[in-house]
């Protein structure tokens, strides 16, 4: 009986503390955020004259069960006789019985400045959907009983960008919570992002890119850098670090014109290191781009 109730004790403990983790971090952690950030700032998808449909897969501590997983999906068409870009994006974040679901639609246009720079903006709106399943733990206790959380707030955002033919930069507010607890773990986000490509001879492009977010006083000032070196616009390979100590290998390939592969290894090192537990995470990325004149993108 005593180990029984420790254990429950244990697995209550270590939920509450994932659940904390989970409810106060940003929503988007993903580590190829470099290749494709139409979902954290939609003004990008203006960027691109094709179609475009994107999924990335992400799964933290492997091999431990409740280990926190993610899935999103967007995609995006070009409105090519207003300047435009219309499209749809699926978040789907996992952790222990904690689920966070969000759905949004967008729409962005651009205007010329001069030459190839162009300013974009975006709207979108759509709603957020927050599950806890407390009860699952141990459906006996008394403790769990009548504890969960169901709860869905609309959602709404904005996004700036001014770009060029070899950079980019933007600010964006895509998760305005316009309703719920936003004290208890579903705060605004703000989001500083910035690329650039330089030519390094005729078969070679350097991009180095940055993120950086913060959502008010849940979480500290946070920045992901990268660097990103692609051979004959086929074959990329990159590192990133994120300054809770977290490291990664990025491999991309480009297939063709129309398709992308991409696969990225996350680690921790230093005092974020877990010793004897492995905290590494993976994370796989699939796009197809169509349309017209499609050509390869790397920007």
């Amino acid at each position: 009986m005593k180990k029984h109730l420790y254990i429950v004790l244990l697995a209550g403990v270590a939920l509450q503390l994932w659940s904390n983790k989970a409810m106060a971090q940003e929503p988007f952690t993903f580590t190829q955020y470099m290749n494709d950030i139409t979902p954290i700032n939609n003004a990008y998808s203006t960027m691109d004259n094709a179609g475009n449909l994107s999924a990335v897969g992400r799964r933290q501590w492997i091999g431990i069960n409740g280990a926190p997983s993610s899935f999103l999906f967007n995609g995006s068409v070009p409105i090519a006789g207003i300047g435009g870009a219309a499209g749809l994006s699926f978040l789907q974040d996992k952790i222990g019985s904690e689920n966070l679901t969000e759905i949004n639609a967008f729409f962005a246009k651009k205007v010329q400045l001069s030459g190839t720079n162009f300013l974009s903006a975006s709207i979108n709106a759509g709603f957020r959907n927050h599950k806890i399943t407390y009860s699952t733990l141990d459906p006996t206790d008394p403790s769990f009983q009548n504890s969960d959380v169901n709860e869905t707030i609309p959602n709404l955002g904005f996004g700036v960008m001014l770009y060029g033919s070899n950079y980019y930069v933007g600010l964006s507010l895509p998760r305005l919570s316009l309703g719920g607890n936003t004290s208890q773990g579903l705060p605004n986000d703000y989001y500083l992002t910035s690329a650039y490509i330089t030519n390094l001879g005729s078969d070679f492009k350097l991009k180095p890119s940055l993120l950086l977010s913060y959502q008010g006083t849940a979480l500290p000032l946070e920045y992901n850098i990268a660097a990103t070196l692609y051979a004959k616009e086929v074959l990329g390979v990159g590192i990133s670090y994120r300054n809770d100590s977290a490291v990664a290998g990025i491999l991309s390939v480009n297939i063709n014109n129309n398709i992308q592969f991409g696969y990225s290894y996350q680690f921790s090192v230093g005092t974020y290191a877990l010793g004897g537990l492995n905290n590494t995470s993976q994370e796989l990325t699939l796009s197809y781009r169509f349309g017209k004149n499609v050509v390869t993108k790397l920007l």
